[in-house]
């Protein structure tokens, strides 16, 4: 009975596999037709002839190369200052004692509620007034602004369940509160810290609203913003524009698989430490 029910498991397992990894697969091969096959011939199946001159001519025509950069520029810093600020923020509410403390993590977390479409037209004034309109402090000084309540909050329940005795022995050891957070606190944070990054990197990877509103100039398109330059000046061709947004998936994929193998092995470390 147990196997059973074990073989029942595994095969819904097995087909919500398929069903995920389906629409990468088909992106792929999308990415490898010509317009004939896409639409008539053979929507659905695999590429009667690898077209992989699609990259080529996706590469060569179309500014790819600078809007990855773009994207790699904004969503590399915008993670680190997110991670940076909000580990700190959430350590100073979470183990430290001080005057104000709840009042200020009640306006840290209002700001996860706040929509960004209800601040668009006063945030984009004041990026204009502070002359940073087609620079990427437009972009990245509202995304780090937008990230920080959410990841505050994962690093504040995170640490809110690391016991308080670890402190103590450091504090009776002799260390600082700067050594205690470096070198005991921030390597048990190492899970935390590697959501928020795939997380944010992800979110600002994807972001399409604001950069189109804040982000004018063609040489600082983010990749979003480019793909859909690029089916304006290229409407029929659909095999390039595959390739484009497989081009686009790959580093996202490669960071997700890089990061989720270090969250496992980081909370197998970290359940030790605490049992």
């Amino acid at each position: 009975m147990n196997k059973i029910v074990s073989v029942v498991l595994q095969s819904f397992l097995w087909i919500y596999f398929v069903i995920s990894v389906y629409p990468l697969i088909w992106m792929v091969f999308y990415s490898l037709k010509n317009n004939d096959e896409i639409f008539v011939t053979n929507p659905f199946g695999i590429p009667s002839h690898f077209r992989y001159e699609n990259y080529v001519n996706a590469w060569n025509k179309f500014s790819v190369p600078t809007y990855i950069t773009n994207s790699i520029v904004v969503s590399t810093v915008t993670t680190i200052g997110v991670v940076l600020f909000a580990v700190m923020f959430a350590y100073a509410i979470a183990r430290l004692r001080w005057k104000f403390r709840e009042t200020v993590r009640i306006y840290m977390i209002i700001g996860m509620f706040i929509p960004i479409q209800v601040i668009i037209i006063p945030l984009a004034i004041i990026v204009k007034d502070f002359h940073l309109t087609n620079t990427y402090g437009a972009l990245l000084i509202p995304y780090v602004a937008f990230g920080l309540p959410f990841a505050s909050m994962v690093f504040y329940g995170f640490l809110r369940g690391i016991p308080q005795e670890l402190e103590e022995s450091a504090c009776m050891d002799g260390a600082s509160i700067y050594l205690t957070f470096f070198r005991i606190m921030l390597p048990i944070l190492t899970p935390a810290v590697a959501t928020i990054v795939i997380l944010q990197f992800m979110g600002t990877w994807n972001e399409f609203f604001l950069a189109s509103i804040l982000i004018t100039k063609e040489s600082l398109m983010t990749l979003p913003i480019g793909l859909i330059y690029f089916q304006g000046l290229h409407a029929t061709d659909w095999g390039g524009m595959g390739a484009v947004m497989t081009i686009a998936s790959l580093p996202m994929v490669v960071l997700y698989l890089i990061f989720t193998e270090q969250v496992e092995s980081a909370l197998t470390v970290s359940s030790a430490v605490k049992g």
